[in-house]
């Protein structure tokens, strides 16, 4: 569905359509994927910090590692690593080098929980089908060309 019938909406131009645009898509992906994540009792920002220590192999990461590799750079990561804790999906340890900093690796239990996330979210990659892995590919270039 064109954007202009959906939020029965004129634009000034196509510069602007297009922000509206990405604003919209990027909510209505994002509210899907939010669904999702209730199920597991985790916001996105505690699924992206799983990501990230999952990525890590088993290699200790700091605060600041996972801060700089997040989606939203605005997280909180420290309260983050500490719901985490809670919920077991995490270990933190002191850094045997400098003791002002922590050591945060991915649980069993963590890995667990992102590979039933990793089901679903290939049930997620199937409602972009509409689009040829072509388009996919070209629709990243632009973006990645558009953050530069």
């Amino acid at each position: 569905m064109k954007i202009e019938d959906e939020i029965k909406s004129n634009f000034r131009n196509e510069y602007h359509k297009l922000r509206v645009n990405l604003l919209l898509t990027t909510t209505r992906l994002g509210e899907k994927f939010q669904l999702m994540l209730k199920e597991f009792d985790l916001s996105p920002a505690q699924f992206n910090t799983l990501r990230i220590l999952r990525g890590q192999n088993q290699q200790p990461a700091s605060i600041g590692l996972i801060k700089e590799r997040m989606i939203d750079k605005s997280s909180d990561v420290s309260r983050i690593v500490d719901r985490l804790l809670k919920k077991k999906l995490i270990a933190r340890t002191e850094n045997k080098i400098d003791r002002r900093q922590k050591d945060i690796v991915i649980t069993k239990l963590g890995l667990e929980l992102l590979s039933q996330i990793d089901k679903l979210e290939k049930k997620m990659d199937k409602s972009l089908l509409h689009l040829s892995e072509s388009d996919a590919k070209q629709l990243n270039k632009l973006l990645d060309k558009l953050r530069s």
